[in-house]
């Protein structure tokens, strides 16, 4: 299982924010903005704090992707 972001990027480009302004506005670590340019975990309370600024569902700005399990 890992976790995609591609929604968040794309309601960014939706809205006309750039990726800058929401690291600036909300204050992220560039740590935990790597992160999500990676598709890596980060802290729920950063999820949560990304929904209230853009005020949407956690739903919108995220999914998981389930892998198939490899049959041997």
């Amino acid at each position: 299982m890992r976790i995609s972001y591609k929604k968040l990027w794309l309601l960014l480009l939706e809205r006309d924010i750039s990726k800058a302004t929401l690291r600036t506005d909300l204050k992220l670590a560039t740590g935990t903005m790597a992160k999500l340019n990676k598709g890596e975990e980060v802290a729920l309370s950063v999820l949560m704090r990304i929904c209230q600024y853009l005020r949407c569902d956690i739903g919108d700005i995220c999914s998981v992707i389930l892998e198939e399990k490899s049959t041997y």
